[in-house]
């Protein structure tokens, strides 16, 4: 959606609570994705989750979406480069052991891990397949590395990123967590506030 982001999104939530004949008040917790992504929508559902939980009383709990990539395949066993698109050619990447990640998620500008350190011994790489993108990491990786072309996991939908926020979200309640806030993974391209920033409430 790229443009009314803000302006659709209770509506559509409101018309999913409906469909699941469940009132807001029947909640426990809310998951919502963080990022890697797009600005605009991360800061969107970010503030609406944040305000949500505050208004209920419940938790809000905050999901990678590279995570939430990783548990739609499975979690496979191994050393597992999760990727997604990012604009201008570039593309988010998070490398994955023992079902833990390694690292932060990092960007790389021409969409091939380069550093040998994140790079070396991937044995499957996890990401959107429709376009291709998957197979042609994973040929590049196979070319650049020691070893065998990394096996290809391409997954695809929204609706499974959500459920998948949804089950790491329930995996996680009840656990000691901090308030979600947007992975920016990139520089923000926005220009600075003007005027003191608002308060923060606890």
């Amino acid at each position: 959606m790229a443009r009314g982001q803000a302006e659709s999104l209770f509506p559509m939530l409101e018309e999913l609570m409906g469909e699941a004949e469940m009132a807001w008040q029947d909640l426990d917790a809310i998951g919502v994705g963080v990022g890697p992504g797009n600005f605009t929508g991360i800061r969107i559902s970010v503030s609406a989750a944040r305000g949500l939980a505050l208004s209920l009383g419940i938790p809000a709990i905050g999901i990678n979406t590279l995570e939430a990539i990783f548990h739609i395949a499975n979690r496979p066993s191994g050393r597992i480069a999760v990727f997604l698109p990012a604009p201008k050619g570039s593309t988010y990447f998070q490398i994955f052991a023992g079902g833990q990640p390694l690292g932060p998620a990092f960007l790389e500008a021409d969409g091939l891990l380069r550093d040998p350190q994140w790079a070396d011994g991937v044995k499957a790489v996890v990401g959107p397949g429709k376009d291709g993108t998957c197979h042609q990491i994973a040929i590049k990786l196979g070319r650049a590395g020691k070893g065998p072309v990394p096996e290809e996991l391409a997954v695809d939908g929204l609706n499974q990123q959500a459920k998948a926020i949804c089950a790491i979200a329930a995996e996680r309640f009840g656990s000691r967590i901090e308030r979600p806030k947007p992975l920016y993974v990139r520089p923000v391209n926005a220009a600075p506030a003007h005027g003191p920033p608002p308060a923060i409430l606890p």
